[in-house]
């Protein structure tokens, strides 16, 4: 995801864009560019590359100014090169930087053209930056060419802008994509999130969808989408509580399952509108390629392999496209039979586990359409060796026993669901509704966490067991392999998941009053069955939780067992939400038995050896 710092203050602020660019490289990005407020006009500096590669530019060009804008950009429309790379400019009077992507590009890039521009870059971005040119040529402000401009595009964006016409000025827009005003002593900033803004300032306020903001040394103004005056509250950040440090929290994972609605949120963020998959989402080119997948070949290990494993039930169910999904360390020693115009997926929340990355090599040998990885971590091997990534925001994860991690990448997964979907000509309407349900789950994911208290009191009766048995059916079956991995990762206690059908196949010959068996269930057209395994257990004197949609749970009586209702939001989200009390279950058994819960024995959080 790119990021944008910008800032207008009576003092030099250079150093504080590029310090700001380094704090917002966690995000993905392939160049980087600052441009400043000069005395004869802009000066602009950027480069294809790091911040580093920035830094050393600007050391042979320096660049300073009371007012100016820097960009990281992760490349959508046009190749990682340094005629991509933001700020763009026009006339060298007018500097835009941008996040997201414009949908009506080529049709405002035909009128530009005829109104005389020409365009030096591949991008969708170089239309705005022309489009603001123009209209402040025909009597705006910087600020009205820009609420202009916003009344003309679609797609998503988060813009700043400077011009040498209003010095010490800097304007920023925002839709589908964040900005944020930092507010200093007579300086203020712009910027992406307030990471990169916290050295400066601890007061903020959050731009809302389709707002418009000027900011100088002296204040700022904001407007809405209905062009009136808006009043924004200003809200103050906690210097201490950055991403490396537990805050309030008694353990990582503790603050990592709570952080999942945001982090989702941060996954989804400028690649979903209201009813539909934004364009390229996976990198330059990919919707021409992802349009010919007719097979998909899913490759991951851990957490990873069960967010995998529920990919191909809705790649097959929603999608139509058949998927096979695969252990790394197994698939690395043998010869796939490649269908043709399959697409390889690699997921790995580090990027650099061992196995993963051998897979992938592997594959490109293989005959695949394409390679595309999901990954956490935008500096690692496996994002560069893969042709397309779509990067899951989910920030740094320190617990060893993968959280907000994987309900990231089952985020970013059915992204991909969606977008083949979407290019293989699924119903529009079809589509909407699912993309409209995919934009509740950070509220939803909210919601469910409100049961800890309740799963922390569940969590007394695993605490003197040495056994736990875990089922699932569909694609909840991976869901009930995660809850059983994660119990047994950090407390220890033995947990194995079946499919629920598989009782009667061996598992139901372990079930006594020392066995706790853990049902997910969904509301689908598999729970009368999963019922019938439910009862099943409980004929046997086992002692049964069921972890249930709130309709589900309207068939379920106390001869059930313990039953835990939440709202899921729907088909597509409900793997993703019932993975919520499992996670929290594990951490308070965890807990309640003293065991290391962020750094369990045994176990590394990224395994870079086989």
């Amino acid at each position: 995801m790119c990021g944008i710092v910008a800032a207008a203050a009576h003092r030099d602020v250079s150093e504080i864009l590029i310090s700001g660019l380094h704090a917002l490289e966690y995000r993905g990005y392939d160049s980087a560019g600052i441009a400043m407020q000069g005395k004869e006009g802009l000066d602009r500096v950027r480069t294809a590359g790091k911040v580093g590669d920035l830094e050393a530019l600007l050391k042979k060009h320096p660049v300073h100014g009371t007012c100016g804008i820097a960009h990281t950009r992760w490349a959508t429309h046009g190749a990682p090169v340094d005629a991509n790379a933001h700020p763009h400019l026009s006339n060298n009077e007018v500097a835009l930087v941008h996040n997201g992507i414009i949908e009506n590009h080529d049709e405002l890039r035909a009128e530009l053209v005829e109104a005389g521009y020409t365009f030096d870059s591949e991008t969708d971005t170089e239309v705005m930056v022309h489009m603001v040119h123009l209209l402040m040529r025909q009597g705006d402000d910087l600020f009205g060419a820009v609420r202009k401009l916003v009344k003309r595009l679609k797609g998503s964006y988060g813009i700043t802008l400077v011009c040498t016409a209003e010095p010490g000025v800097v304007v920023g827009a925002r839709q589908g994509n964040p900005l944020v005003v930092g507010i200093g002593f007579d300086e203020h900033f712009l910027a992406s999130d307030v990471h990169p803004l916290l050295p400066v300032t601890n007061r903020f306020v959050y731009l809302l969808e389709g707002d418009v903001v000027r900011i100088d040394t002296q204040g700022y103004e904001i407007r809405d989408r209905n062009d009136e005056v808006a009043n924004r509250p200003v809200k103050e950040a906690d210097l201490a509580a950055d991403a490396m440090q537990r805050g309030d929290y008694r353990h990582f994972m503790q603050k990592e399952i709570f952080e999942q609605p945001s982090a989702v949120a941060a996954t989804l963020e400028g690649r979903i509108s209201e009813d539909h998959v934004l364009p390229n989402i996976f990198g330059v080119g990919a919707d021409d390629v992802l349009k010919k997948v007719r097979n998909v070949h899913i490759v991951a290990c851990g957490t990873s392999y069960h967010a995998g494993l529920v990919a191909r039930y809705q790649l097959e169910q929603l999608a139509g496209i058949p998927c096979m999904t695969e252990v790394a360390s197994e698939y690395r020693y043998r010869s796939p039979v490649v269908p043709e115009n399959s697409l390889f997926v690699a997921i790995t929340q580090s990027g650099e586990t061992a196995d993963t990355l051998a897979a992938l090599e592997h594959a490109k040998q293989s005959g695949y359409l394409a390679t595309l990885a999901i990954c956490n971590k935008p500096e690692s091997s496996i994002v560069r060796e893969a042709d397309f990534v779509l990067m899951t925001h989910a920030g740094p994860e320190i617990g060893v026993a993968s959280t907000k991690a994987f309900t990231t990448q089952l985020a970013a997964l059915q992204l991909l669901v969606l977008e083949l979907a979407q290019l293989s000509g699924f119903d529009p309407e079809q589509i909407a509704a699912w993309v409209r349900e995919l934009n509740t789950l950070p509220a939803v994911l909210e919601k469910a966490l409100e049961l800890d208290a309740r799963i922390e009191q569940l969590a007394e009766h695993f605490v003197e067991k040495h056994h736990a048995l875990f089922l699932g059916r569909g694609s909840h079956y991976p869901i009930a392999m995660e809850g059983a991995l994660k119990l047994k990762e950090i407390s220890y206690i033995h947990a194995e998941a079946y499919p629920a059908g598989e009782l009667k196949h061996g598992p139901l010959a372990l079930v006594d009053h020392d066995m706790p068996v853990v049902a997910v269930a969904p509301n689908n057209m598999l729970l009368k069955k999963l019922i019938s395994n439910i009862e099943e257990v409980r004929a046997r004197g086992g002692e049964m939780f069921v972890i249930a949609d709130a309709e589900a749970g309207a068939n379920l009586g106390e001869r059930h067992g313990e039953v835990i209702e939440l709202e899921t939001g729907g088909t597509l989200l409900a793997p993703v939400v019932l993975t919520v009390p499992l996670q929290l279950l594990a951490y308070h058994v965890a807990v309640l038995r003293g065991t290391d819960v962020d750094q369990p024995r045994n176990l590394a959080k990224s395994v870079t050896v086989e």
